[in-house]
């Protein structure tokens, strides 16, 4: 969808995106021997309609799981849309409470050689403690939520866009691995960014992808529409196209070690340095050169090829604290520079990097992040 409808769901607090079942598998299944023995915890997910869910109560015996536990908030707009339960619980006004769904098993309970979602409902319907209504709202910050998450293993969900950094927040607090879906511009965050030049987060599989959401209000967007539907999707039903979409992980995969190519050549005429930073600009990440030591300045989708043992990240542009008080080859503008600038371009800050030509006009540009190719010499 729309930048500005993502924008405007954010404030309304329209957080519910259901991912779908497809998008799920495709970046799980690099995952697949983190799982065995392990506690699941999917905390926004409605098992009515959670597509997480789904993924491992299908896979629970194929991933080995010790358990898989799921908690939704207040109820969900889907309810009975996908798995209808017989329980007491569901009826009538019940059935829009919090709730949580535990799995410690999943046979093929109706002997069909095959385990799909009937035996899911069928297990949860004969077994009464599997599910049960929460005290709270199932908002995952709430004690019961937080006591089920101290229990987990993983965390594995798509959490509420606008809580993002909250969520993340948490997961660190409690030190739990974690596999989140979020906007690609969460790079852009102070905290965000921490963990991952601190090798605390890194990128899934997955990144700056246009994903196709399931939500709780109408894609009214003509262009939108168009592309829900060439996938196959009806959006009428209130399926909307996502973009700058990522998979943000604290497990290890194999695309973590992978070493990227670099094979052009440094020249200063070709790679032009920043006015205020003391460091290269490089526009593609394919142009990173192969013999260049010093700082470098990339573009944001660096993050989705980066190998720690082959470059450091030293810091990024946005933010001007750090420039500031801690960057030492950052040196900003003067007050007279600064005024004419602005005049040239009022979106422009100290701490963005820039370029001045032989006219005194300023080019500016709007985020990059600072990295260097590890030696013996910085590693």
């Amino acid at each position: 969808m729309a930048r500005t409808d993502l924008s405007n769901a954010k404030k309304a607090k329209q957080d519910e995106f259901y991912t779908q079942l497809e998008d799920i598998e495709k970046e799980l299944r690099f995952y697949k021997d983190h799982f065995n023995g392990k506690v699941v915890f999917c905390n926004c997910d409605d098992p009515y309609e959670s597509n997480f869910f789904k993924y491992f109560a299908l896979h629970f015996n194929d991933l080995g799981l010790k358990k898989l536990i799921c908690t939704c908030y207040d109820g969900s707009p889907f309810m009975g849309n996908e798995l209808v339960f017989d329980f007491d619980i569901f009826h009538n006004e019940a059935s829009k409470k919090a709730y949580k769904v535990e799995i410690t098993e999943v046979k093929d309970e109706n002997g069909d050689g095959a385990i799909d979602l009937s035996d899911v409902r069928i297990l949860l319907q004969n077994d009464k403690n599997a599910i049960s209504i929460l005290k709270g709202n199932g908002d995952f910050r709430s004690p019961e939520c937080v006591e089920l998450l101290k229990e987990a293993d993983i965390v594995v969900t798509n959490p509420p866009f606008s809580l993002f950094r909250e969520y993340v927040a948490q997961l660190v607090e409690y030190d739990k691995k974690y596999i989140i879906l979020g906007n690609m511009n969460a790079i852009t965050y102070r905290d965000i960014f921490s963990l991952i030049q601190n090798n605390k987060m890194w990128i899934g599989q997955g990144f700056n992808l246009s994903m196709i959401f399931k939500t709780t209000y109408a894609n009214t967007n003509e262009g939108n529409r168009k592309y829900v539907a060439s996938k196959g999707y009806n959006p009428d039903d209130n399926f909307v196209k996502t973009p700058a979409i990522a998979w943000y992980t604290n497990l290890d995969i194999q695309k973590r070690h992978e070493e990227l190519d670099l094979y052009k050549s440094y020249t200063p005429e070709e790679y032009k340095k920043y006015d205020n930073y003391d460091a290269i600009n490089v526009d593609k990440v394919t142009d990173i050169p192969c013999d260049y030591e010093g700082v470098m300045g990339v573009p944001l989708t660096f993050l989705d090829k980066y190998n720690p043992d082959q470059f450091e990240i030293i810091g990024r542009t946005g933010d001007i604290e750090w420039a500031q008080s801690e960057c030492d080859f950052f040196t900003p503008p003067s007050a007279e520079r600064i005024a004419k600038y602005k005049k040239q371009d009022h979106t422009w800050r100290v701490q963005n990097p820039y370029f001045v030509d032989e006219t005194d006009n300023v080019h500016t540009i709007y985020f990059r992040i600072l990295i260097r190719k590890r030696s013996k010499n910085n590693q």
